[in-house]
């Protein structure tokens, strides 16, 4: 170490500048993942033949998805439907008692396990390959999903438009509606209009309880709400709706456990209220108990769940009025 020469910051500085590789490039990645692309594509290719061949028909996507590497992939490519979209429908469809899903998907031909955590993407491809009827099921989806009452409840608008059998006729127009789709993910999810807080500030809106929002003193982290204000808060609350799931799900968890533990020492006489909603925190089951534990009160996005919300609110503020 004694011999060690430390360039100084104007150093460290010009060798980001002046040795910038701009784009970072594996060349052995880069190839394994156009050898993909391309097998995606002549996946595409062979089902549009034989749909233009023999008509769109189901048996052609079943054998498709159960006979060809990446078969299940070029569905999904073709409608648009993610990867991790579609781990979410399974998971759904396996913890929902459905009669009318059920049969579309022939749940009763599906693996008999109990849910414990979701299936990999590795092992529904495994099941598709092994079980015809699962295969069959899960092409289903794509062709009659869209008639299925309960999927048009629970699944949002934009993501239900994926389940249109017309994506599977490789015609332009759906070709452009999936290609709009793509581009336009990012923004439609960043949107304010797709954020579950919006349902919270309706109600404390029609309520006419005041509120805001940011930090309070002590307390490590932005807060969503906090009510009445952040010289009195009465009632703090904070929103997580998770549809994917992700590792920093556990850090989340043990950051509000933090912020609970500030907030009961620093503002005692607050009530800190959880939204937590989304099926992200269903399959997370180990994070979802170490982030209910730091709420004093937990609700989802669901109607009823909804109203004891506002009867908590009324409450609070109504004994707050009364002393």
């Amino acid at each position: 170490m004694t011999n060690l020469q430390f360039p100084d910051d104007e150093t460290k500085f010009n060798t980001v500048i002046e040795k910038n590789t701009f784009y970072f490039q594996n060349v052995e990645f880069e190839e394994e993942y156009e050898a993909y692309i391309s097998s995606l594509a002549q996946n595409l290719f062979i089902l549009k033949k034989r749909v233009e061949q023999e008509g769109l028909k189901e048996e052609i996507f079943v054998e498709h998805i159960m006979n060809l590497e990446n078969g299940l992939d070029a569905l999904l490519t073709l409608t648009g439907f993610s990867k991790e979209s579609l781990l979410r429908l399974i998971t759904f469809i396996r913890v929902i008692d459905d009669e009318e899903l059920n049969k579309i998907v022939n749940k009763e031909y599906w693996p008999n396990e109990d849910f414990e955590k979701e299936w990999t993407l590795e092992k529904i491809k495994s099941y598709v390959r092994s079980n015809r009827k699962f295969a069959e099921g899960i092409v289903n989806l794509f062709f009659k999903g869209s008639t299925v009452p309960i999927l048009r409840r629970v699944i949002p608008l934009f993501e239900f438009k994926k389940l249109d059998i017309n994506k599977l006729s490789f015609s332009i127009e759906s070709l452009i509606d999936t290609i709009i789709r793509y581009k336009t993910k990012g923004s439609y999810s960043a949107s304010k209009g797709n954020n579950p807080e919006v349902v919270i500030e309706k109600i404390l809106n029609e309520l006419r309880y005041p509120f805001e929002k940011g930090e309070l003193d002590n307390v490590p982290r932005t807060l969503d709400f906090i009510i009445p204000s952040k010289r009195s808060p009465k009632v703090i609350i904070e929103c997580s709706y998770v549809v994917t799931t992700s590792s920093g799900m556990g850090d989340k968890a043990k950051t509000e456990q933090r912020v609970a533990e500030a907030i009961k020492k620093h503002y005692p006489n607050s009530i800190f209220v959880g939204f937590v909603d989304g099926i992200g925190w269903y399959v997370r089951r180990g994070d979802l108990r170490r982030m209910v534990e730091a709420y004093d009160f937990v609700f989802t996005f669901r109607a009823d769940e909804l109203s004891k919300f506002k009867a908590l609110l009324r409450n609070i503020m109504e004994v707050e009025e009364d002393v």
